[in-house]
Parts: structure tokens; C-alpha cells; sequence
């Protein structure tokens, strides 16, 4: 058996594999070791494929159409804006595509980009998977522990797009929008059995039926990986992060069953996914861990470089990169190409606030004081920062401080998972379904050892105590769109105009009771004109139902 977990291999397009499996096992006679080496060859670059079609420059459309086309990192810019945690600080706010989340002065209805390309984008992740999953299937003749764990990756892939899809798509209550016929209905499951007729006429599956499916498939990938996992551990074999392993699956399943409001597998598994990245990274000689105060403020690789907390994450190829569509031009306040050095990307003043002056994150944002309140570290001189906005982000660094040259610079490394996550979740699920008590102490305990030691919740009630751990969640993940989920699902209320805020312009002057009525994101009119049983079941188009700006210390009306 090989030593090598299928090491990354640059691939720009997943592989058509069917006619070649078949072809490499004919029905009429038995697999030669040449034959399964072929198969499993091909494997590796499906697998690979994964990750690279994550990070990929338009990738729905093929060419410069719309600048939030970025495969994976459009969902941790959108989620951040549809908080309310980001704004544009610059000048050049126009330039920022992705306000038209955070605001209400766009259309979002089926015939928009805001419904077409996350959809779209998470519809091609899912074929991606699809096709390795069917791939191992035509090859089952002869199917090693290796080749299991390839299918595996598959499976978890699919469940993390459809849990995705299920975030942005199953319509959550709101005074805005009347969403009383769709409620509990999430997306259409397509998989690798799923014939062109059925695709024309396949209903949006039930919130239950859903999360009975992605359930379903990560329990698939925990049996097909289990074996070559122990195989690795033993053998001391490091995990190829870029794809989900074994602890990501269980990272995926805490997700899933925290959306679903099942409190104690959420927890459970979420313990489970920080026990399993742990051994997986001690094959490394890492210990798991989050991110240090060390980590946060190194100017050449502070979030930019895999690192002991990360569990999953995508790179970027220089060579398959562009100049405008790549996550750290969009994200660094540092980088001085693509949209960021046009918007000044920035965190909302109250969501800063809520950080105590001890806390190491903190120094990820600017104060408006600037140098007299700290000695921020820069891969850019003192007049930079002096000049730059308030509250501007320092948090994703320029690959190896170079700020100017964006092959370079934006040849990074960008999370999917952190542990951080886990125990957040866990500490949440601990409090939802063994008393508050118990997840304070844990949330008190994460906060404290790594981010603040003068945090201190002291909830008394499960709301309270979720709405802390909320909180903590849109500071750790600012910019990686984790906490979006968890919000959806509490309804918060959104408060983006009060006192001193330092929302750019009145479109993003937005109080929304519970939730921004936009989160329910509308299935695009290109699946209702080739699915029928879309046709009047989709979401209702929230355009224009919240006039901004709300007045201080009010909600926008309901309709």
C-alpha cells in the first residue's frame, strides 16, 4: 500500500472517470494490479479536484462576469456581509459587490446574482462529489481501504454543499416575508443515481428528509474512512487537510445537528472532531490547539497559512489565479491589488466593541486611535495605517507580507474549518442540553485560555448564554462567514444603525426584528424553469421589503 495520502495535485477541472473505470474493468474479466493502479491514479486527481474547483476564479461563469463569482470564499465574504459584521470603509464602497448582502437597495428575487451563483456554485461542488462517489462505485470490483477513504471524501464533500445549500436556502421565519408555504422545505437532492428526468421534476426536499440525507452521507464517509485513517495513525502517514479527513467529518456532523437543534449529538461530535484532529495532526508532531497570540499578529502568514487549529482548508495555486478574484484581494486591509485596496474592508464598531481591550483579537481591527492605542504590526510603514480608516482589518495577511505582487501575496492557504468552531459548539451544545451552567464554564474556558483572560460570561439563561457564545462566534470566524448559520438559527436581530455607528452610507443603515429577511436566499429562475415541482414553491423575494435607513432605535416595519 502506498505511503502517501493522495498528495495535492493542481487540477482545474474535476475528471469525467466513468467511461475510463469502465473501460479499466471490464465485465468480463478480473482487475489487474496495473488496472487498480490506473483506477486509483484517477481517484487522486478527482479528489484533488475538490479542492482546486473551491478556489477557483469564476468558476460559474468561465471569465470576469461577476465579481463574487469565487467559488468557496464568495460564502465567507456573503455570510460576513449578511451580519452586518463588514462594511466597506474606503472611498470607492461601490466597488465593495458583495454589500448587496448586507444591504437592502439590490434585488435579490430568482432572476438575481445572488441567487444564481451561490446556488449554482454549491450545485457544481455537489457534481464535483457526485462523480467521485459514482466513480468508486464502478469500481467496487476491487476497492482497497484507500480507494474507500477516496469515497469518503466524496461523501463528506456532498454533505458539507448540501448543508450549505440548507443555511442559505430553508427560509427561517421573519415579519417580512411570508414564508408560512415553503417553511421547512430546504433544496432538490441530486446524487450520483439522480437521471435527467428526475432532475425535471424533483421537489424541494423537507428540512427533515435533508438532514436525514447529510446525516446519511457523513455516516457513508466515517465507515469508508475509518480503516485507511487507522492505517495512517499507525503508520504515522500525514492527512492532507485541503480535503475533509475523519475529524472533518465529525466537525460536519456537530454543524449539521447544531442547525438541526439537536443540542447533545452537536456537542458530542464537536468533542469528537477536536479528539480526531488531535490524533491526526500528532502524526505531524502538532499539537491541536487554536491559534496563538504569536499566530495572530505575525504580518507574513496570520491567516494566510494552515496551521495547528486549521482542520480543513483550500490554497491558492499562484498559477491559476487571478489578480481580482482571490480571497486576499478581497480581504486583506493590507493587499494593495484587487477590490480591498478600492473598500478598506472593516468590522461593523458594535461587533468591535463587544471585545474587551485584553482581547488578542482585537488588534486584528483598527482602533481610531491608531498607534497611541496599540503597536499594530504591518507589512506596510506607519502612514499606512495612520492614514487607513477606523476599524480597518488587519486580520488575513499578505502570503509573506508582500503587499504588491498578487501571486505573490494571495498565494495563500484559506480555512474551511477551525477547531475553534468545535469548541464553540461544543460549549453551545453542552449549555443547550446539559444546563447553562455547564456551557458557560466551557465558553469561559475557550474565551479566557486563548482570547481574553478578563472574559467572563455570566448568563443565566439559555438565550443569553446562546446569544454569548453567538457573539463569540462573529468575532472568532470575522470574514470566514462560520458564525452566519448560528445566527440564522437564533434570529438575533440585526442593528446596524445606532449611535456612533460607522455604517458607510443609509443603505446599509439596516434594524431588522430577528432576522434580515435576504438570509433566505431565493432558488433562481433558471432551476424553476427546468424543475417543475419549483414552480410556486419557492422562497418569496424579499426586494424591497426593508427600506433602509431605519431610524435609530427602531425595526424596519413588518409587511
Amino acid at each position: 500500500m502506498k505511503k502517501i495520502l493522495f498528495p495535492l495535485i493542481a487540477v482545474t477541472a474535476t475528471m469525467a472517470l466513468t467511461s475510463c473505470l469502465e473501460e479499466t474493468f471490464p465485465e468480463s474479466s478480473t482487475a489487474t494490479e496495473k488496472q487498480v493502479g490506473e483506477v486509483a491514479s484517477g481517484l487522486q486527481s478527482a479528489v484533488n479536484g475538490i479542492p482546486s474547483r473551491m478556489q477557483q476564479g469564476y468558476l460559474v461563469y468561465g471569465e470576469q462576469t461577476h465579481e463574487t463569482d469565487m467559488a468557496y470564499p464568495q460564502f465567507m465574504i456573503a455570510q460576513t456581509e449578511m451580519l452586518g459584521d463588514m462594511y466597506p470603509l474606503g472611498s470607492n464602497s461601490g466597488y465593495d459587490w458583495y454589500r448587496n448582502y448586507n444591504t437592502c437597495d439590490r434585488i435579490y428575487g430568482s432572476t438575481s446574482y445572488f441567487s444564481y451563483l451561490p446556488y449554482r456554485t454549491l450545485y457544481m461542488f455537489v457534481k464535483d462529489a457526485n462523480s467521485l462517489i459514482a466513480a468508486v462505485d464502478t469500481a467496487a470490483t476491487s476497492t482497497s481501504d484507500e480507494m474507500k477513504y477516496y469515497a469518503g471524501v466524496g461523501y463528506a464533500s456532498r454533505a458539507f454543499d448540501y448543508y450549505m445549500l440548507t443555511v442559505l436556502f430553508e427560509p427561517k421565519e421573519n415579519i417580512y416575508t411570508d414564508v408560512s408555504s415553503v417553511k421547512g422545505l430546504t433544496v432538490p437532492i441530486v446524487t450520483e443515481k439522480t437521471s435527467v428526468d428526475d432532475a425535471r421534476n424533483n421537489p424541494r426536499a423537507t428540512h427533515e428528509e435533508m438532514m436525514e440525507f447529510i446525516i446519511s452521507d457523513l455516516d457513508n464517509a466515517e465507515a469508508l474512512m475509518a480503516n485507511y485513517t487507522e492505517y495512517c495513525l499507525s503508520e504515522k502517514i500525514a492527512f492532507n487537510r485541503t480535503v475533509p479527513t475523519l475529524a472533518a467529518v465529525y466537525g460536519l456532523k456537530a454543524k449539521a445537528y447544531l442547525w438541526d437543534e439537536k443540542y447533545d449529538l452537536a456537542a458530542e461530535y464537536a468533542r469528537k472532531a477536536i479528539d480526531q484532529v488531535t490524533a491526526e495532526m500528532s502524526v505531524e508532531r502538532i499539537t491541536a490547539r487554536p491559534i496563538t497570540e504569536a499566530q495572530i499578529d505575525d504580518v507574513n502568514t496570520g491567516f494566510n497559512t494552515a496551521n495547528q487549529a486549521w482542520m480543513w482548508y483550500i490554497h491558492y495555486d499562484a498559477e491559476n489565479m487571478g489578480n481580482l478574484c482571490n480571497f486576499t484581494g478581497w480581504m486583506s486591509g493590507e493587499a494593495d491589488w484587487g477590490y480591498s485596496s478600492l473598500t478598506f474592508p472593516g468590522i461593523d464598531k458594535s461587533l468591535y466593541d463587544k471585545m474587551n481591550r485584553t482581547d488578542i483579537r482585537k488588534r486584528l481591527f483598527l482602533n481610531p486611535l491608531k498607534y497611541d492605542y496599540y503597536d499594530y504590526k504591518t507589512c506596510r510603514d506607519a502612514s499606512y495605517i495612520n492614514d487607513a480608516p477606523a476599524y480597518l482589518s488587519l486580520k488575513f495577511r499578505c502570503l509573506g507580507g508582500d503587499w504588491e505582487t498578487y501571486s505573490n501575496g494571495g498565494a495563500v492557504d484559506v480555512p474551511v474549518m477551525r477547531i475553534e468552531e468545535m469548541l464553540l459548539i461544543e460549549a453551545e451544545g453542552v449549555g443547550a442540553s446539559q444546563g447553562v451552567g455547564a456551557g458557560v464554564t466551557l465558553l469561559n474556558r475557550f474565551v479566557k485560555t486563548y482570547r481574553d483572560p478578563a472574559y467572563n460570561c455570566t448568563a443565566g439563561d439559555l438565550r443569553s448564554f446562546q446569544l454569548a457564545v453567538l457573539d463569540q462566534m462573529r468575532l472568532e470566524f470575522w470574514g470566514e462567514g462560520n458564525a452566519f448559520p448560528n445566527a440564522k438559527r437564533l434570529a438575533p436581530d440585526v442593528i446596524q444603525n445606532y449611535e456612533g455607528t460607522n455604517a458607510p452610507s443609509d443603505i446599509f443603515k439596516v434594524n431588522c426584528k430577528g432576522i434580515k429577511p435576504w438570509w433566505n436566499l431565493v432558488i433562481p429562475d433558471s432551476e424553476e424553469s427546468t424543475n417543475a415541482a419549483i414552480k410556486g414553491n419557492n422562497n418569496p423575494d424579499p426586494t424591497q421589503t426593508v427600506i433602509a435607513p431605519i431610524a435609530i432605535g427602531q425595526f424596519a416595519p413588518a409587511r
